[in-house]
């Protein structure tokens, strides 16, 4: 696995420590991984995680973490690894991440001790609930609903494509509360599957097996306690989750991508061709020349994104936005073109080419797909420019 960009200013020594520690513990110590049971391979692999100390990089130190505050360039660093060895490996250490991020940012002294812990030792495993049937990209058109009742909200209302839905733990929810029309009147609750009312509609089967789930709420009751933050203020605390998830997004992308650029090289150099081997014949090198530049194109951009919110701590919705766009898209391309020099033995069902194939292809639409990243780089320019225009 190529790891230069280690030597990229950066990072500091704790990074490099970090992932000399999960490289090698992904080739000795991983978990085999059955992607026909996902559901008893997450769980395996969120302990496993945890014993290993990775999951610390997902809570601030104060409730078990490795570092003082979440570090989007530890987070970037474990997932670019962890995917490239697997994708249900990366699967199920983001999922700790994002679906605990909501009680990092904004939970409760109380509500942070009892369930942070829990997943930075891999004790709990975690989920985030946003996505409904009619609200993906468009989060304003939210129908799920909590009306608070006396010491209790009751929640009615369904989520879809829910990542580790129906083995999490608990989940944090986004439901309509109403205090303003569209995305002002969302709010964030902590729910688990034993509240009454809590249903696993289905379990959604995709083409990178992952636990998803269908969920429904009806008049379930989740004490008022449970709410994450003030009222009303659900959606900003969604996106700024995602804000510091979205850029691992990317790190995952590389992952698949360099470990697309690995097998291709491998099976070039190793493939007879017209009296030569496949990596002889110009177009080959050509192919590989491309898919090596796109890599490290987005690279940059993922490393800029994850040094900015951390170092500089700025805001990085535009900067994130761009990583996850373009790693996503670079990704594809990458992995379509090592797939196409395998040839036939590209599509055959257990060749590394043909996973990858299968697990890229979902990066490009969660956690805001392509097109969505575009809008959101678009509104900021346009943001920058009339602060500049009103400050001037």
């Amino acid at each position: 696995m190529d790891r230069s960009y280690l030597d990229l200013p950066f990072f500091g020594p704790e990074h490099r420590q970090l992932s000399d520690r999960l490289l090698q513990w992904a080739g000795e110590q991983m978990p085999a991984i059955d992607h026909h049971d996902v559901d008893r391979s997450c769980r395996q692999l969120v302990r496993a995680l945890g014993a290993a100390g990775f999951l610390r990089y997902c809570v601030p130190a104060a409730f078990g973490g490795a570092l003082p505050q979440l570090d989007s360039r530890a987070l970037c660093i474990t997932r670019d690894t962890l995917a490239y060895h697997d994708g249900l490996a990366d699967f199920a250490f983001a999922m700790q991440g994002l679906g605990s991020g909501a009680i990092t940012l904004a939970g409760s002294p109380e509500q942070q001790q009892r369930w942070l812990p829990r997943v930075a030792s891999g004790e709990a495993i975690a989920a985030f609930a946003l996505t409904e049937p009619l609200a993906g990209s468009d989060v304003a058109a939210m129908q799920c609903e909590a009306r608070l009742e006396g010491e209790h909200y009751l929640i009615n209302g369904e989520k879809i494509w829910i990542s580790n839905g129906g083995i999490a733990d608990f989940y944090c929810l986004f439901a309509r509360t109403g205090e303003a029309p569209g995305t002002r009147g969302i709010s964030a609750f902590i729910i688990t599957p034993d509240m009454p009312g809590f249903e696993v509609v289905e379990r959604q089967q995709v083409m990178a097996p992952h636990p998803l789930a269908h969920l429904r709420f009806t008049n379930m009751r989740v004490p008022a306690a449970n709410r994450l933050g003030p009222s009303g203020e659900g959606f900003k605390l969604a996106m700024r989750t995602l804000d510091i998830f979205r850029a691992s997004v990317a790190a995952a992308a590389q992952g698949f991508a360099r470990r697309a650029v690995d097998e291709a090289v491998q099976h070039a150099r190793q493939r007879p061709m017209f009296g030569h081997t496949l990596a002889d014949l110009q177009l080959s090198q050509a192919s590989l020349g491309s898919m090596a530049t796109d890599i490290a194109a987005a690279e940059l951009l993922t490393w800029r994104a994850a040094w900015q919110r951390d170092v500089l701590q700025r805001p990085t919705t535009r900067e994130a936005a761009m990583a996850k766009m373009t790693a996503t898209e670079n990704a594809q391309r990458v992995i379509d073109a090592a797939l196409q020099l395998h040839g036939g033995l590209g599509v055959k069902s257990g060749v590394k080419v043909e996973s990858l194939y299968r697990e890229i292809r979902a990066l490009r639409i969660y956690e805001g797909a392509t097109e969505v990243q575009k809008l959101i780089v678009g509104r900021e320019l346009l943001k920058a420019a009339a602060s500049a225009e009103g400050a001037a």
